[in-house]
């Protein structure tokens, strides 16, 4: 009895048990899993729309040099010419007939030029005809009338961008700016069934998937465009199962969302093509000119195959590191688009026998100055957050002149290379400036232009010797009563006991010279009698005129200052000796003239300004006294270079142990200032004269000199002088200098050798 009843026990729990299993919610689970499926395809769809809307992409600031305005009488070879166009990107073919070509007859090009958005409008593409001397611009015309043109304007160089913190690269194309070509042939080669699936292939799908099941892991994606853009904008290139999963609903919901012109034009500006040092290269906008040098509308079909065909592998058919990949893939895509009909027989045929046509710089014309670009991003971070040059795409015109540029680069390499051997460690730096309106025209931070690290014109800062001693002699020159430029002064054995210690300074020459003339003892930079002169001035006078002057670096309180014991940089003598070429104002430097938005809208203007902190006369003497340091000074070389009739103005400047080699010198229109020596502060063996002249003088000769003909301040008179007694001569004086006077203030007395009143007779270029 017990026993039946526990065996009817046993029956009626089994009962319970079934009846539990088939009550559990099936229903529920799968309607929980329906739920979180729903969830996570509209999280998708939030994380596409949010990311897809509005900007899409972090543009950087991209950086231009000043535009090349043509017009008759611009001082430019032929040569310079060519070497711009070629940096520009312009092909050279028989005849121009498209925007960026040209053709050239001896000194004549023809060319279209490239419409262009500046700041203040947009300049259309014009058939030009320019005509050259050997050195000038002769005549400016319209090629296709005859008409002669005042003025043409090219599209400026661009020479580098400010990047976002994933150090991104690209120029933003709408698709009406893609030729249809390369349209073609990017979806003939990577997505036939582009324009009839919606985000995904099934087919491509299920070929990938056997193929990674034969071989047991990921090794073929079968994506659509769609897909690639998903995966490139918004998933990271780990292949697995979760991404590919995912990268097939957001292209779904992509589809679903943006018309198949909206998704083709974001992923021709988000592919990834290259790689250029940091910097990754994005999009076909930036791809063409990084690669050739010209926007996708003048790419010829081969090189349209090229660009292409790097799609399905950047760094494996990089054209520059493995040119025989590249070119075997570029025909591949020719093949492909002729198969498709997208290119006749004969242009397969012609697009096969191309090279790669890749653009490299021609020698000494290279597009990258990262001194000059650290110039500009300081001046940008005092107007602009970091993040609105990272990010906005602003559009940044400078003042930098890429033939001045080259020019210095050029020279300075000329002078440093052959030196190299014995002197491994030499460096070199200079700044080029408009002395008209602070323009910086060219900026080179060390030996090594292209390369970016320590920018010794900005940062370093070197004793500056004799380059400091204008400021003592305009110190003397401002007081007329007691100084003129034929003030003798005495140039003698000087000793000067300062806090106990005594001071001998000493000539380079290790000699003495006596009564000398006060210019003459600026032209052949005489210290003793420098240092007499500042102490009859006084140190705290002088340095009034050196903060004057804007130089604000610390400066020691002690004699030696007048002989240039001081730390200054490329950038502060450039500051200090552009009141004097600019005839005594002071001018702020700029490398900025103007910033547009993404819109094309200016942001902000860098006007000139300007502020006289020099007297006319005063300034005007000076400029006279650094002429004839070149006239017959320590800068006498320059003579054998340059017609006496410029007027060349400058100064030496070489510190004890010839540590250090300096020349800033100036003529009608700009301002150069060179230095030469060791980051080890080592001796180099260079005097001024032999090592920055040398390279002043290479940069001049190659951009051309114009004279330097200051306009004469009423109060100042021109007078000869005596040169042994630096008394006013006239015709029975044997030696005589033209020096200029302030008529307010003490003219010398008549020469011994005079024999009637001193002569105001002048030649006629200096009346």
């Amino acid at each position: 009895m017990v026993r039946k009843k526990r065996k009817s026990k046993r029956r009626k729990t089994g009962r319970r048990s079934r009846s539990r299993r088939s009550r559990f919610p099936w229903g529920k689970l799968l309607f929980s899993l329906v739920l979180v499926v729903v969830a996570y395809v509209a999280f998708l769809d939030f994380q596409v729309y949010r990311q897809f809307e509005g900007s899409r992409w972090s543009l950087p600031a991209r950086v231009y040099a000043r535009p090349l305005e043509l017009y008759a009488g611009l001082r430019l070879t032929p040569e310079q010419f060519a070497a711009e166009l070629k940096a520009l990107g312009y092909r050279r073919t028989g005849a121009a007939r498209r925007a960026g070509e040209v053709s050239r007859d001896g000194r004549r090009f023809k060319l279209i030029s490239r419409p262009f958005v500046f700041w203040d409008g947009p300049e259309p593409s014009r058939a030009l005809r320019v005509t050259f001397s050997a050195t000038h611009l002769d005549a400016l015309q319209n090629d296709r009338n005859g008409e002669t043109l005042a003025l043409a304007r090219l599209d400026p160089l661009a020479i580098g961008s400010i990047h976002t913190s994933h150090q991104e690269d690209r120029i933003l194309l709408q698709l009406d700016e893609v030729p249809d070509i390369l349209v073609q042939a990017l979806i003939a080669v990577e997505d036939r069934s582009f324009y009839s699936h919606s985000g995904v292939s099934p087919r491509s799908v299920a070929r990938a998937f056997w193929v990674n099941l034969r071989s047991g892991r990921v090794v073929q994606g079968g994506s659509t465009l769609t897909q690639q853009l998903v995966k490139n904008f918004f998933l990271s290139n780990r292949r697995s199962l979760t991404r590919k999963i995912n990268e097939a609903i957001m292209a779904l919901l992509l589809e679903r969302r943006y018309s198949k012109d909206d998704i083709l034009e974001a992923y021709l500006n988000e592919v990834y093509l290259a790689q250029d040092g940091r910097r990754a290269i994005h999009g076909f906008g930036l791809g063409s000119r990084f690669f050739f040098q010209r926007p996708p509308d003048e790419l010829s079909i081969a090189q349209i195959a090229l660009l292409v065909g790097m799609v399905k592998g950047p760094s494996w058919y990089d054209p520059r590191r493995h040119p025989e990949r590249a070119l075997e893939r570029r025909n591949l895509v020719l093949q492909v688009m002729f198969d498709q009909g997208i290119i006749t027989r004969a242009q397969f045929q012609k697009s096969r026998n191309e090279r790669l046509g890749l653009v490299q710089a021609a020698a000494g014309t290279s597009k990258t100055f990262p001194a000059f670009l650290d110039l500009v991003r300081r001046q940008l971070r005092r107007d602009y957050n970091e993040s609105d040059l990272v990010s906005e795409g602003l559009r940044i015109f400078t003042t930098l002149d890429p033939q001045q540029q080259w020019a210095l680069q050029k020279s300075l390499d000329q002078r440093i290379r052959p030196l190299l051997k014995q002197q491994p460690e030499l460096q070199g730096a200079g700044m080029v400036t408009s002395s008209t309106n602070g323009e910086v025209l060219a900026l080179v931070g060390g030996r090594q232009a292209g390369f970016a690290g320590f920018n010794r014109a900005l940062d370093s800062k070197r004793h500056v010797g004799s380059l400091i001693k204008p400021a003592v002699y305009l110190t003397a020159l401002e007081q007329a009563e007691r100084y003129n430029l034929a003030t003798l002064l005495d140039d003698e054995p000087l000793e000067f006991e300062d806090a106990g210690e005594v001071w001998r300074p000493q000539n380079y020459d290790r000699k003495f010279h006596g009564q000398v003339m006060l210019y003459r003892a600026l032209a052949h930079s005489y210290n003793v009698a420098t240092a007499r002169l500042g102490l009859q001035l006084g140190v705290d006078r002088v340095l009034q005129t050196l903060r004057r002057l804007t130089i604000d670096e610390p400066l020691n309180r002690y004699p030696s200052l007048f002989l240039g014991a001081t730390d200054l940089s490329t950038l502060d003598v450039t500051r200090m000796y552009l009141n004097f070429a600019s005839g005594g104002f002071h001018i702020p430097l700029r490398a900025i003239r103007e910033v547009l938005d993404s819109d094309n809208v200016p942001l902000q203007r860098y006007e000139l300004s300007i502020e006289r902190v020099i007297d006319p006369a005063p300034a005007y003497l000076l400029t006279r006294a650094l002429q004839l340091v070149v006239a017959e000074g320590t800068a006498r070389a320059l003579n054998r270079r340059f017609a006496p009739e410029l007027g060349l103005a400058g100064k030496t400047g070489t510190t004890n142990d010839l540590r250090d080699s300096w020349y800033a010198g100036y003529d009608g229109g700009k301002l150069a200032v060179i230095w030469m020596g060791r980051d080890d502060n080592q001796s180099m063996g260079l005097t001024g004269a032999s090592g920055a002249m040398q390279v002043w003088s290479g940069l001049f000769r190659a951009t051309g000199a114009v004279p330097l003909q200051p306009g004469k301040p009423e109060n100042v008179v021109w007078r000869q002088v005596d040169t042994a007694s630096g008394g006013l001569a006239d015709n029975g004086c044997a030696n005589t200098v033209q020096l200029p006077f302030i008529e307010t203030g003490t003219l010398p007395a008549a020469a011994p050798c005079a024999r009637e009143a001193p002569s105001g007779w002048l030649p006629k270029w200096l009346q």
